[in-house]
């Protein structure tokens, strides 16, 4: 099994897109080479595959990355399943887990949430989309500066507080007011119980 990621930058029309799409592929780069792995196409769309286990921290790191650039926000289908035709190209390749991701982005599209994910389990799609609905609730009300704090956790998780201060020239008092505010150690909670979930599938 893998993980798709099927989504859309949400008010790209209000931004400079060199700035936010020089970002995601920068980011995508270190997950995999293009377009085997990752594409951006019609404009504001990308896709990308990962391991199953990855999933729910890469989404978190295309978030982050995201809502640190103004005005910005970000559309994320999670598809789960199989790859049964991998092609050159991402969006030429098929299987459930493409079929799940691509189908899942339209209905959010249509029902205003930001995050959803779709396996072939029903119980695990239901108890894990109450969740991403949860945390959505914070996830898309993140600042700019929280959005770039959570991203360089997540991106270097044995980075320090100190660290963190120096980079964004801040106190350490204010770097833990951001990280607790974020509710950083219930998103590394969260994590976990995501991977267990889909490893049980």
């Amino acid at each position: 099994m893998i993980a798709v990621i099927t989504g859309d930058i949400i008010n790209s029309q209000h931004a400079d897109t060199e700035v936010w799409i020089t970002r995601l592929k920068h980011l995508l780069e270190k997950w995999g080479s293009a377009p085997h792995t990752w594409e951006i196409y019609r404009g504001d769309e990308f896709q990308f595959k990962c391991n199953i286990d990855d999933v729910f921290w890469r989404f978190l790191a295309i978030k982050s990355l995201i809502k640190s650039v103004e005005n910005l926000d970000v559309r994320m289908a999670i598809g789960i399943g199989e790859e049964s035709f991998s092609s050159e190209k991402i969006t030429e390749s098929n299987g459930t887990a493409y079929v799940n991701s691509g189908r899942l982005l339209n209905d959010l599209k249509n029902d205003g949430h930001t995050v959803a994910i779709k396996t072939s389990t029903d119980p695990v799609d239901r108890d894990l989309n109450i969740l991403l609905k949860w945390s959505s609730k914070d996830f898309d009300n993140w600042t700019m500066a929280t959005a770039e704090i959570i991203h360089e956790m997540i991106m270097n998780q044995d980075i320090t507080q100190e660290d963190l201060a120096k980079r964004f020239a801040i106190s350490q008092s204010s770097v833990s007011q951001r990280l607790k505010r974020a509710n950083y150690e219930l998103i590394v909670e969260t994590n976990q119980y995501f991977r267990k979930k889909i490893s049980e599938l």
